[in-house]
Order: structure tokens, then sequence, then C-alpha cells
């Protein structure tokens, strides 16, 4: 692939719904990356059904993610925005790395560990190979970087041995993968113990804010935040509830903690409370009034979704029919 810009490719799995954190951390950052990288943004619905999904409503929440990629700013004429189910390549590129991946290197993957944990009742084959379609998701693309956080970063290191091994054996036929390393998203815990990441499969509803949350709800649980007994507003480890707050409120308003901080300075626990639920309002109404009228645009939207992933195949292609050929396929006739 001829490429003018370097490829980045990234994607959020279909179930739960998006959190603050999702779209602080992550999502109002793969707005800026456009016009230095050739985008590829998929909704990766084929990794989602590893836990058993209500098939109407994971096809809801993929057309509601969709959405919500292209509400929160990305423009679907830069960026590739597609499902991952939509695109063939994706498993049949998966398949032919499974015979380029070890047992032992699947077996260490703390992330199949803690869902078999999780999911004891259904630990299933494609649970076991997650993160071999995951390489697949990237290789298919030629990617050169990846946006990706610690707990993925032993896929990202799976998905690169996997491709120095298949070079190493046939030539230069994938790029190998990096870590982004840019920007740095905002970092958002729970409300309700700081100690974890907010979540969307957080069993506390308390505990996260969610982008479709009615502004109610959002003051709410901004009130209901955990702290601490110390009634000084301060920006330190030893203050991890506090500490969270104030990044939620710096990540919404564009200020430092040591602003914040000055701001609040002599003011009690309530008032930030208020004015972190205030600022996260601010950012999401926005955001919301764009995704509702979106969903009243269906034939926009399915536009978005047919040309996205006839785009996503012609280049998934390219590299697949090249993969084919080096395993020993036999050629297709035209």
């Amino acid at each position: 692939m001829i490429k003018d810009k370097k490829v980045l490719f990234s994607g959020m799995q279909a179930t739960g719904n998006l959190t603050l954190g999702n779209y602080l951390g992550a999502l109002k950052n793969w707005v800026t990356l456009s016009d230095d990288y050739e985008c590829f943004y998929s909704v990766v619905d084929m990794h989602s059904i590893t836990i058993r999904q209500d098939p109407a409503t994971l096809r809801k929440r993929a057309r509601a993610l969709l959405t919500l990629y292209i509400a929160a700013g990305l423009d679907p004429k830069k960026n590739c925005i597609y499902y991952q189910s939509h695109v063939s390549g994706h498993a049949e590129l998966a398949w032919i790395l499974d015979c380029f991946t070890y047992m032992g290197e699947l077996n260490r993957m703390t992330q199949f560990k803690d869902k078999a944990a999780k999911h004891a009742d259904n630990i299933n084959a494609g649970l076991f190979t997650y993160p071999v379609l995951m390489a697949a998701d990237i290789l298919l693309y030629q990617a050169d970087v990846v946006p990706v956080g610690i707990d993925q970063m032993q896929h990202l290191e799976l998905t690169r041995n996997i491709a120095i091994r298949f070079n190493n054996l046939y030539g230069d036929v994938f790029t190998v993968p990096e870590a982004y390393i840019g920007k740095v998203g905002a970092k958002i815990m729970s409300l309700q113990d700081p100690s974890k990441k907010m979540s969307k499969s957080d069993e506390n509803p308390n505990g996260s804010i969610y982008l479709m949350d009615d502004p109610d709800t959002i003051m709410r649980k901004c009130k209901r935040a955990v702290t601490d007994s110390e009634a000084c507003v301060a920006y330190r480890e030893e203050q991890p509830g506090l500490k969270n707050l104030i990044d939620i409120y710096c990540a919404c308003l564009g200020k430092t903690p040591g602003e914040a901080v000055k701001e609040f300075e002599g003011k009690g626990y309530g008032e930030l409370k208020m004015a972190v639920g205030e600022a996260v309002v601010s950012v999401l109404k926005p955001l919301q009034e764009e995704v509702a009228r979106l969903e009243k645009d269906k034939a926009y939207i399915d536009s978005i979704i047919k040309e996205n992933s006839e785009k996503a195949q012609y280049f998934a292609n390219k590299t697949l029919r090249k993969v084919q050929r080096k395993v020993g396929f036999p050629d297709r006739i035209r």
C-alpha cells in the first residue's frame, strides 16, 4: 500500500454504553488525529460475541456506537468508520494468523485469564484467540500506529511478534505497528471506586457517567462521588476521589489541576461536585444533541455504513490477497 500518511487503527466494542472516560480518554482525541494519519475506526462487533449477546441489542448498540463516532466529530469522509463484521477480511486473516501464533503466547494473555474468570460458564475458543483477531484488525490495514491503553499493550506486543514472524518467513508483508504515543487522554476513574478506571461494564451504575445520561442523572452521580474526610480541595495521590473529580473538571474545561485547586480554595467538596457536574453536562449536551439529530437521518447513516465498508474492504483485500498468495493459496480466477 502506497501511503501518503501513516495509517492508524483503533476501535471500540459494541457492548455496554460508552462512558465519559471513553470519551475524554480516547474518542475526543481520535478527532484530532485525522489530519496527521489515515485513520480506520472500527466498531469491533466481532470481538463482542466472545460473550453471549442479545442479537437485537448488539445490532442496536453497534449502530449507536457508529453514530456516536460521527457525532463526536469524526468526519466519515476523512476517516474510515465501519463495522468490523462487514469486512470479511478480518475473519479470513485471523484464521491465517492463528496458524502463525503459538499456544504458549495465547496462554500468557492476562486478559483471557481475567475474562475466563468472569465468564466461567462460557470459556470459548474465541475468547482464547481474541488477540489474534485483534492482530488481524491491525495488520489488515498495514497500521503504523495503534492507540492502546496499558491493558492492551500485551496484545499489541503479540501483534508485533506475529507480524515479524510472518515477515521473516515470507518477506516484507506486514507493517510492524507501534503504540501511538501522542497526547495522552484524561484517565478517568470510577466515581465510586477511584482505584479503578471508569468502565462501561461497571456493576455499580453510579460509578460511571454514560455519554447519554441526562443532566439530572449526571448531577446526581457527581454529588454521590466518593471523596474523603479531609475537607481540603487538593490534587494529590492521597486523595484519589478528589483527584479524579479535578481531572474530570479539567478535562472538560481545558484547565490545569493547579488552576482548579486555586479556583476552589477555601470551598467545600459540595461546591466542587456541583461544578464538576455542570462541566460534564456542558460537554455532553452538544454531543447528545448531535446524536439525536443523526439518529433521525437514517439514510445518511446508512450511506456512511455502505461507503465506509466498501472502502475498508478495498484496503483489507490489498493485504489479504498478498498474504493468501504468500502462504500458497491458489490464485482467484477473475
